[in-house]
C-alpha cells in the first residue's frame, strides 16, 4: 500500500549552505517539506497515531513532519528527494511488527544441557586435590 501524500505537503525553499561560490549564494535550491499529520485526509486515526509515535523526533511542536533536502543542485531535484524521503518515512512508520511467539525448549535440548553440565562437573571434580578421607 503506497499512499502518495504529495498533495498535502507544503514546500518552502531557502538558500543551501556549504560550498559552491556565487551560484549557491543567490539561488534557493534547498527544499523543506512540511506535512501536518493530524490534518491528513489520507490516513485514519489509528494510522495517524502510529505515524506520530514512530516519527516523533521529526515532528515539530506545530504537528508538522519536517523533511529537508539540499543535496541536489536544482530545486526540482530536491523537491523530489523530499517527497521520496517523506513517503519512505511514512511507509516505514506504518509497518506493524509481527508478534513474537515464545517457543519452548525441547526435552532433548534440556537433556543435552544437563549432560554437558554433568560432564563439566565431573571434569572439575577430577581436578581436585586428593585428600585422605575421600
Amino acid at each position: 500500500m503506497m499512499t502518495d501524500i504529495s498533495g498535502e505537503i507544503k514546500f518552502k525553499t531557502a538558500r543551501s549552505g556549504g560550498k559552491g561560490g556565487q551560484h549557491v549564494n543567490k539561488v534557493e535550491t534547498m527544499v523543506e517539506g512540511y506535512w501536518q499529520v493530524a490534518n491528513s485526509k489520507l490516513f485514519n486515526d489509528e494510522e495517524k497515531t502510529r505515524i506520530a509515535e514512530k516519527l516523533s523526533n521529526k515532528i515539530n511542536l506545530g504537528g508538522f513532519l519536517l523533511v529537508k533536502s539540499q543535496s541536489d543542485r536544482s530545486q526540482l531535484g530536491n523537491k523530489e528527494l523530499v517527497l521520496k524521503k517523506m513517503n519512505a518515512l511514512i511507509q516505514k512508520a506504518l509497518l506493524v511488527p509481527k508478534k513474537r511467539k515464545p517457543t519452548k525448549i525441547s526435552k532433548l535440548a534440556k537433556q543435552k544441557t544437563l549432560d554437558a553440565k554433568k560432564r563439566t562437573g565431573a571434569l572439575k571434580k577430577d581436578r581436585r586435590k586428593i585428600s585422605g578421607n575421600e
